[in-house]
């Protein structure tokens, strides 16, 4: 079974207002995962498992909307340093998993706790790796001047390769005149050797 990657894909940019507008949703890698992992903690012969399976998958996949942080923004700097927190979550899937069956309600019960410590962690990881922005003005004008920034470095960046397309190109055209320039006087040479080669024939033939 693959880690649980429930917080890999996490938005860089997460807006709350009712809620932290996460997408854990579209990532395949934890759709995949949470499946895989309820599927196991539930025998086959349990009555109505798959309405239990798809309620407790949609609590479990719906969590970062629970998550909120009054009207501020959130912005994840380092992804990549929640892999305790995905541990973390791996781990009590495997714990529950190797537990002997109670029961729907209990094991019910043990996931709604699970959820519950899951919140207050992601809570904690996005404030401890997020930069949380007061006034969302100031956040919307940087953001701004670094699109107008990368803009302007692109049409630079642009300008310069156009530039050098257009030295490239001239050079090659220039080289090809000078190879034809060469080659006519070449051959304009050749030809005006010719034509003393025959004067001095004339010139050396006795006359009658």
């Amino acid at each position: 079974m693959g880690d649980l990657w429930l917080l890999l894909l996490l938005p860089l940019s997460l807006a709350a207002l009712h809620g932290v507008k996460g997408c854990l949703e579209c990532d395949p890698k934890f759709i995949e995962d949470i499946r895989t992992l309820l599927t196991n903690l539930v025998p086959s012969e349990v009555p109505g498992r798959n309405q239990l399976l798809e309620r407790q998958f949609k609590e479990m996949t719906h969590i970062s909307f629970k998550v909120s942080h009054r009207d501020k923004m959130l912005r994840v700097l380092a992804v990549q340093k929640v892999v305790k927190l995905r541990t973390w979550l791996k781990n009590e899937f495997y714990r529950l998993g190797n537990e002997t069956w109670k029961g729907v309600f209990i094991l019910q019960g043990k996931l709604l706790e699970v959820r519950q410590n899951l919140e207050p962690k992601v809570k904690e990881t996005l404030k401890a790796f997020s930069e949380v922005e007061e006034d969302p003005r100031k956040a919307e004008q940087r953001e701004i001047a670094l699109f107008l920034i990368l803009l302007a470095e692109a049409g630079i960046l642009a300008s310069a390769v156009l530039l050098f397309y257009m030295c490239v190109t001239h050079r090659r055209k220039m080289q090809t005149i000078r190879r034809t320039l060469k080659k006519y006087l070449e051959k304009k040479l050749e030809e005006l050797v010719g034509a003393a080669d025959e004067e001095d024939k004339k010139d050396s033939e006795p006359r009658k």
